[in-house]
């Protein structure tokens, strides 16, 4: 971030605005040069344009480009907005510092004959407003990404736009939306519309905010249905190694039968079955079915319980927020 600023005219003849500026602060008399300066925030020539002012309008001036125009909604020249349309119920009130930006000037470029500078609202240039209105395109006005809250068209709005804006409080800060069923028109307000946060006014990549504590439940129920399916597996492993044990240690006692297999040379030897291998196998087979089956089937239906309840959007412990974004 940039430490630089601009002096809005020098006299010494740094960073003046344009030439024509300058040449008429050089007309001013030394002697009275000295009491223009601003030290101390005494009197100071610098760069003002003049404002369009429009008929309906109320406009207190302060002589160091700031503003606070009483009138009826526009954003740019007077045809623009509400005000420019001729609605009612438009009134506004734009309060304004720094016309023109870095760019301020009073008069044209030309030495001789000079005109002056004419400016219109400018939510784009100008240093810092406050502008209120009861009716007005905000967010169109000050070229704002829709999001997920949409733009508002035709309502009152409030916006603040300024370098930086610090909201401070000693008790805490509340963004509260929807606090009444109809809006300043009178209309019904059908949907709930929470906030968004836009970072560099870009709302591409715009996702739910995560709600903390859901979110740490959400992760600890994973948890415990990993150690569960964990429990499960090791069971499994146990039931199988047991059939496993049988097969490595078992031996086969009485006669063997002698099977004459054709166009096989010699014969094949059958030996009696081994009961324990019989045993530990329609054991293992049992527990495999009875418990390892039912329990992985189980443990599906967690699953598919917990996806509902906390990554879909009607899970009562939904881990996003449903109204709240961010970038």
């Amino acid at each position: 971030m940039s430490n630089d600023y601009k002096k809005a005219v020098s006299i010494g003849g740094k960073n003046i605005t344009n030439e024509a500026e300058q040449a008429r602060l050089d007309a001013i008399p030394k002697e009275l040069r000295i009491n223009t300066e601003g030290i101390a925030c005494g009197p100071l020539i610098e760069p003002i344009p003049s404002y369009i002012k429009a008929e309906c309008e109320t406009v207190l001036e302060g002589a160091n480009n700031t503003s606070i125009v009483f009138g009826r909604d526009r954003a740019g020249p007077r045809t623009s907005g509400y005000g420019g349309r001729g609605d009612t119920q438009a009134g506004s009130i734009d309060i304004v510092v720094g016309r023109m930006g870095a760019n301020a000037k009073s008069f044209t470029e030309a030495k001789s004959p000079q005109q002056r500078i004419w400016a219109d609202p400018d939510c784009k240039k100008d240093a810092a407003r406050i502008y209120i209105s009861q009716k007005t395109d905000v967010d169109k006005n000050f070229g704002l990404a829709t999001g997920k809250v949409g733009d508002a068209k035709a309502k009152s709005a409030i916006c603040m736009k300024a370098d930086g804006l610090r909201f401070v409080a000693r008790d805490g800060i509340k963004l509260v939306t929807r606090t009444d069923r109809k809006n300043s028109q009178d209309g019904d307000i059908l949907s709930a519309v929470g906030i968004d946060l836009l970072a560099t006014n870009n709302d591409e990549d715009l996702q739910p905010i995560p709600r903390g504590k859901n979110l740490a439940e959400a992760i600890e129920r994973l948890a415990e249905h990993l150690d569960k399916l964990n429990g499960v597996v090791d069971s499994l492993i146990m039931t199988q190694n047991q059939f496993n044990f049988a097969l490595t240690h078992h031996f086969h006692y009485g006669p063997a039968k002698i099977i004459d297999v054709p166009l096989v040379p010699g014969f094949i030897w059958q030996t009696s079955p081994s009961m324990s291998v019989q045993t530990a196998g329609i054991k293992c087979a049992i527990d495999l079915l009875s418990q390892d089956k039912q329990s992985l089937i189980n443990h599906k239906i967690n699953l598919a319980t917990y996806k509902k309840k906390y990554l879909t959007h009607v899970g009562e412990k939904y881990i996003n927020s449903r109204y709240n974004n961010t970038t």
